[in-house]
């Protein structure tokens, strides 16, 4: 059994680290607003995760093979959904390269908003459905008891968290980290 939940801790941590869009939410999030926001992200993303996971611990692969029209009808809404994300990005991008003059309000911080987007940053992404629905299955067959499924379940809920976590902070500190002018000088 601790053979089991290596291999699936090494896979989970692979896919993780592979970029996609959680990764780029969460960096972004860090970068552009604050490390509050990106943990709330965090904890979005996490929950999709605690849903891909316990469908998939359920048997998401036997949904997927029996219903073919709802993995489509997942695969284009996550992909369209995906596609707005980018182009507000964009949007957001290009409207702080026209600013010239600092806006002078004061934006509150949109936790609720963070957690949302991250839910459904995750419960849309594709590589999401793919790698719950095909690959974590493939390590979680029939032979593998509840109290072992309940140990997986944890184990992914957790080296998400965990992982985003570390994504989140590390982009903060870089966001915050002192920065040498054009003369050299620290700013």
């Amino acid at each position: 059994m601790m053979m089991l939940f290596f291999t699936v801790a090494m896979v989970h941590i692979v896919a993780l680290m592979s970029p996609g869009p959680d990764f780029f939410f969460v960096s972004q999030t860090a970068v552009s607003r604050s490390r509050k926001e990106a943990m709330m992200g965090v904890l979005g993303i996490t929950c999709g995760v605690m849903v891909w996971a316990g469908v998939a611990l359920l048997g998401l692969h036997l949904i997927i093979e029996k219903m073919a029209w709802l993995h489509t009808i997942i695969m284009v809404g996550g992909g369209l959904y995906l596609c707005w994300m980018g182009y507000q990005m964009l949007r957001s991008a290009l409207k702080k390269q026209d600013a010239t003059v600092p806006s002078p309000h004061v934006e509150l911080a949109q936790s609720g908003r963070s957690f949302f987007k991250g839910l459904l940053t995750n419960l849309s992404n594709p590589k999401a459905i793919i790698y719950f629905g095909s690959v974590f299955s493939l390590f979680v067959g029939d032979n593998v008891g509840a109290a072992a499924r309940w140990g997986i379940f944890a184990l992914i809920t957790l080296e998400t968290l965990a992982w985003f976590t570390v994504v989140a902070s590390l982009f903060r500190a870089a966001e915050n980290a002192p920065r040498l002018s054009a003369s050299g000088e620290m700013d």
